[in-house]
């Protein structure tokens, strides 16, 4: 029997959300590379900076290392590790030194124990095994015709969106820690500098709006298809 889990009508409700994110893939991409062109006028590298952001906190146990790939930097709250990638480790840019604070905002947010942060961990068990259970509930459920079980599979998948929107302002928050951090330890010394480090995590943060918005659509997809599998049975 055909499952028609992606038809003509997946791509209504998920092509404006692709557009979107090429969009905004390009913004990101563009602001990145404009400001990893202009060097801070301090100087430091990614490295530097969070050394010193490390310090303004209070955090002298924070562990820097670096990580492969581009753009891959990330702080892991279990081991209190942060992870730059070679070009912002090494890198004396704008886009380093924002990329780097906005790291180091995470590190803060850990250890100010905020509870978007904290909520958001506690949701990472849970998003792994709803998506997991929730394509196999629903493909079940679509292909047997049994409209509750395809119900439990959104509502499964929904874990997924849920834990996308508490993304959002854990990263925006982190943000508005970086800039905070850059001006009161003086690496922002121009107007210049303020204007590209706020590109550079206000076009971060768009990727997030992004994967809200991917999440949210599917998962009205998902809907969308459990109610005529409902109304074809009835």
């Amino acid at each position: 029997m055909f499952l028609p889990v992606f038809n003509t009508n997946y791509l209504m409700y998920m092509l404006p959300v692709f557009l979107l994110s090429i969009i905004i893939q390009l913004y990101v991409n563009s602001s990145y590379k404009r400001w990893s062109k202009i060097r801070n006028q301090s100087g430091v590298t990614g490295v530097q900076v969070s050394q010193r952001l490390a310090e303004k906190i209070g955090m002298y146990d924070l562990q820097i290392k670096g990580t492969p790939g581009r753009l891959t930097d990330h702080y892991d709250p279990r081991r209190n590790t942060l992870s730059l990638s070679r070009d912002i480790a090494q890198g004396t840019s704008v886009a380093s030194m924002a990329i780097a604070a906005h790291e180091m905002g995470h590190a803060q947010q850990d250890k100010d124990k905020y509870f978007l942060m904290r909520l958001r961990s506690a949701m990472v068990p849970a998003v792994n095994i709803g998506t997991s259970a929730g394509w196999i509930f629903l493909m079940l459920g679509l292909a047997l015709q049994i409209s509750n079980l395809a119900w439990l599979g959104i509502i499964s998948f929904s874990a997924g969106a849920l834990f996308s929107i508490a993304t959002l302002p854990v990263e925006l928050n982190a943000s508005r820690r970086a800039r905070q951090l850059l001006k009161t330890t003086g690496l922002i010394t121009t107007e210049a500098e303020q204007k590209g480090v706020n590109q550079v995590l206000n076009a971060a943060a768009l990727t997030y709006v992004a994967a809200i918005a991917s999440s949210v659509m599917q998962l009205l997809y998902f809907v969308s298809l459990a109610r005529g599998s409902g109304r074809r049975r009835g």
